[in-house]
């Protein structure tokens, strides 16, 4: 039996997302998001955040990128993936990052609307909201 690799999460952008354009015109957009979690300790409410590194490719990428805002909330589905890299002095370094599937903007339409456009509902928003699946599930991997 093969493993589950699923990642739900329900957050706030911890800044606007930041997009890239790579060789072959492949958009990556990513921003840490925060996800908070209330708890009794001792008698007392306590608040732990986490924050996670999410990544979105292609379409979902685009969309993002006209649509998402620092502060505003979203759920997002996604992989766990961690790579590695060497940094200026050689040393080998990993980084965690929720490679999403998919997203869905949590909130008033108008939470949306401060950017100068309105939230996706054309057919044309659909279709680069699913751009990004095809490819992965043609090849079984990242574009990366």
């Amino acid at each position: 039996m093969s493993g589950i690799n699923k990642v739900i999460l329900v957050g706030h952008l911890g800044k606007d997302p930041e997009v890239r354009h790579l060789e072959g015109g492949v958009t990556v957009a990513s921003f840490p998001l925060a996800t908070s979690e209330t708890f009794n300790k001792d008698g007392k409410r306590v608040e732990q955040t986490e924050w996670h590194n999410i990544v979105l490719w292609r379409g979902l990428a685009e969309v993002a990128s006209k649509y998402l805002q620092k502060g505003k909330l979203v759920y997002i589905e996604g992989k766990l993936r961690t790579r590695s890299f060497e940094d200026k002095e050689k040393v080998k370094k990993y980084v965690t990052e929720v490679v999403a599937e998919n997203f869905t903007m949590l909130g008033r339409k108008s939470d949306f609307e401060s950017n100068g456009h309105d939230a996706p509902a054309t057919k044309a928003d659909e279709g680069l909201l699913n751009d990004h699946k095809d490819t992965v599930a043609e090849t079984g991997e990242m574009p990366f």
